[in-house]
């Protein structure tokens, strides 16, 4: 099963007109560094993009010009053609990260308390949507439905509802399945993925923004085989949860695996 690609509405929202340049450009490289568009993927189409920006095609293209200089992204011509990414997470220099995360320890407890609540938050809220037999607000379960042209109320809430086990199944395969290369990458996504799939663009961009937070601390750590095979277990139990409509079950165990996450953060990082 392959998951579909992560909806960008959340990450992708309207930039603030008085620094459109500057914002694009920030929105670009959250998206970039999160790896919610990976190394030699595309970006969506600029039109699309910029219509989900509010900006101008110019500004759009001012701003990946300079994610190009700073080699972060290239441009293809042609029908294949686009804006795809560049960027290969580089090997994080620990020392330098450790020293940031013991000047900044206030906001490092800050960041983490944050992740919980919007992260424990997200699946508490799914949950009561599969719980409840309405339909579940993801971005991909609407456009099951309106496939299915024609299909009124119930089968339409059914083929939503589907769309969203079938996301949440496929991301759950992918990251339990993922090298440590690739893990952190398809974890962010599994993560953000739960946010994404309640329909709510304010708490997908509030798990993006708890993960942004974190992002270089969290790479800047060992991926443990013994902790993939761990986390794996926890990733399969929140998915659990979830998709049985067990909303307290569900923010239980997000709030257990992300507190052995933010162990072994302030453990690599003392």
């Amino acid at each position: 099963m392959t998951a579909p690609a992560i909806d960008l509405t959340g990450v992708l929202r309207p930039v603030r007109q008085g620094n459109a340049f500057e914002e694009t450009v920030e929105r670009l490289l959250t998206v970039i560094k999160l790896g919610l568009v990976g190394p030699g993927e595309r970006f969506p189409a600029e039109r699309d993009l910029a219509t989900q920006l509010g900006i101008s095609r110019l500004t759009l293209r001012e701003a990946i010009h300079e994610l190009h200089e700073a080699g972060y992204v290239c441009s293809r011509r042609g029908r294949l053609g686009g804006t795809f990414v560049t960027y290969d997470r580089p090997t994080p220099n620990s020392a330098d990260l450790r020293r940031l995360a013991r000047r900044d320890a206030d906001k490092l407890t800050d960041a983490l308390i944050f992740r919980v609540a919007v992260e424990a938050g997200a699946a508490e809220a799914l949950a009561v949507q599969f719980g409840s037999g309405a339909s579940v607000g993801t971005v991909a379960g609407r456009r099951a439905a309106a496939d299915g042209a024609g299909s009124p109320g119930a089968e339409a809430d059914g083929a939503a509802g589907l769309a969203a086990r079938d996301t949440l199944l496929a991301r759950l395969a992918d990251v339990n399945s993922a090298g440590p290369d690739d893990y952190r990458r398809l974890d962010t996504l599994f993560h953000l993925s739960i946010a994404e799939l309640t329909g709510s663009s304010l708490l997908a961009t509030a798990a993006a923004e708890a993960r942004m937070r974190l992002n270089d601390l969290l790479n800047a750590i060992p991926v443990l085989p013994r902790n993939i095979a761990h986390a794996a277990g926890q990733h399969a139990a929140i998915v659990e949860a979830v998709l049985a409509g067990d909303a307290d079950r569900a923010r239980r165990e997000v709030a257990e695996h992300l507190e052995g996450t933010a162990a072994l953060l302030r453990g690599f990082l003392a």
